[in-house]
């Protein structure tokens, strides 16, 4: 639902969770979560509202005649206040990958409509791997062969824990284990039996034989297989009635594919991937079903330091490793132990160091923002009817930037922003400036000398925080070169001002 701009006018108060006042530290233990909505966080609705229309509009036919997606729901949550769930579109509205159906057969998306998450479900292995951590029975720095044996061979032999959860493991990124292989067991063997396609530790490549891998370890080192680990560990403790491996309230569930190769037709209430399919719907890189607002469980308890609603799942230090990155040698690859870390092609203007996430292969968006203590969820079905009508990354960002835009950067004063274009600045007396832009965007601050503007230095990102510049007379210019957008760049500065390309700001 769309929020009222009167609220715009309301929102004055400079609060923490802002922008530009990222937070220290974890949520408190207790924060849970509940309905509000813009004006009661103290956010502004209007970046919000245009977020919404974006993702409605995406269930309209695009440039390729084609909706991105047939339904969506969307889920904001700010300071643990529930401040938008939103649905729109369709759960269900294909016959197969051309016809859709007549419109009393048609599904609508309901709030609580179960998801197949896909690749999300990696983070509810993650999870159970560091509760093993937790209990002693795994090391994240040993090698995986100590607990599963048939794994260290044919060059895996030191190939740790950490290594699967980061994806420097050197395994390829996907086997045909459906096709390939007859049962259950001959494809995990295949997974314990493959050959790294780099050297361990050398590269970064995403691959769910990692989390297959690790989902087999979770089996060996806890005695119970990963649906029941993860249900134990996590669903049944945090009170995610919605989520789990092949859900028993189907119609309750988005339609994915209709698949031709296997021959299962329109796929609903079973897991979409192949392989986790082949693997009887549960399997570690895929199969995990859940409900937006369950999914915004999970975040919660990510932000609240591993706790929720009286019930600890891990401890502070735990989710911290969860959040560390320890891929700094792959600079594009930021990732801690199973989250993704400062993905702006996913997390928008929400990017940041210490902003986590996954996303799912069926069009699935899951992004904590730790600093503004802040949850973005888009779960669509975009892969209903087909796999090929397009990406739904530009909806992950717009949702993600909405809700960024929503989140307070104010100066104390008039301060003015610049375009996504760029553009030129100047100010007699210019007071701070923050800047928070894309890879490759730069704000040049140049002093006059009294013949020629001259370069003094160029900001790329003051770490979401205002930073204080000499008030003199100074020239700003932004250029954008970046694919993605950032919260923006912002010059505060009192006397005369002459802006090209850059506007007053409100907030």
């Amino acid at each position: 639902m769309l929020i009222p701009a009167l609220a715009v006018a309301l929102v004055t108060v400079a609060i923490p969770g802002h922008f530009d006042q990222p937070q220290d530290g974890f949520a408190h233990e207790r924060t849970t979560l509940r309905p509000s909505n813009p004006y009661w966080a103290h956010l502004d609705p209007e970046p919000i509202n245009t977020a919404l229309r974006q993702v409605r509009d995406f269930t309209k036919p695009q440039a390729n005649g084609k909706p991105l997606f047939a339904g969506a729901v969307t889920l904001f949550v700010h300071d643990g206040q529930i401040v938008t769930h939103d649905r729109t579109g369709y759960a269900v509205l294909y016959r197969d990958q051309q016809t859709q159906l007549p419109e009393q057969d048609r599904v609508e998306m309901r709030k609580d409509t179960i998801f197949d998450l896909a690749s999300i479900s990696k983070l509810f292995t993650s999870v159970a791997v560091i509760q093993q951590v937790e209990r002693g029975r795994v090391d994240i720095d040993e090698k995986v062969a100590r607990y599963l044996p048939e794994f260290g061979v044919n060059g895996k032999e030191n190939i740790t824990v950490k290594q699967l959860l980061t994806h420097t493991s050197g395994l390829e990124p996907f086997i045909p284990l459906w096709q390939r292989y007859p049962d259950i067991p001959s494809r995990i063997k295949a997974v314990m039996d493959v050959t790294p396609k780099s050297t361990p530790g050398t590269t970064y490549v995403y691959s769910d034989l990692n989390l297959i891998t690790l989902g087999e370890l979770v089996h060996r080192v806890s005695g119970k297989k990963l649906d029941e680990a993860v249900a134990d560990g996590i669903t049944r403790p945090l009170g995610m009635t919605d989520t789990g491996y092949n859900p028993k309230a189907k119609d309750r569930t988005a339609a994915t594919e209709f698949q031709s190769t296997p021959p299962r037709g329109m796929v609903r209430g079973e897991v979409h991937d192949e392989n986790a399919w082949s693997l009887g719907g549960v399997a570690g890189h895929a199969g995990v079903f859940s409900t937006a607002r369950d999914l915004a469980v999970l975040g919660q308890t990510i932000l609240n330091g591993g706790a929720y609603n009286g019930r600890r799942i891990l401890s502070e230090h735990s989710v911290e490793l969860m959040l560390t990155n320890f891929n700094q040698q792959f600079p594009d690859n930021a990732h801690g132990l199973g989250f993704e870390l400062d993905q702006r092609w996913y997390m928008g203007a929400l990017s940041g160091p210490g902003t986590a996430g996954h996303t799912g292969y069926t069009g699935t968006s899951f992004v904590i923002d730790k600093a503004s203590r802040s949850i973005a969820i888009l779960l669509t079905n975009r892969v209903h009817p087909s796999r090929d009508w397009g990406s739904v990354n530009p909806a992950r960002r717009a949702v993600a930037d909405g809700l960024a835009g929503a989140l307070a950067v104010r100066a104390n004063g008039k301060q003015w922003r610049a375009t996504t274009s760029g553009g030129t600045l100047t100010a007699d007396r210019p007071v701070e400036v923050f800047v928070d832009a894309d890879e490759g965007d730069k704000l040049t601050v140049q002093h006059w000398d009294g013949t020629a503007w001259q370069d003094v230095r160029t900001i790329t990102t003051t770490e979401r925080r205002w930073v204080a510049t000499e008030q003199k007379k100074t020239r700003f210019v932004y250029t954008k070169a970046g694919q993605y957008n950032g919260r923006g760049v912002y010059v505060h500065a009192r006397g005369n001002v002459t802006a090209e390309g850059w506007s007053a700001a409100r907030r």
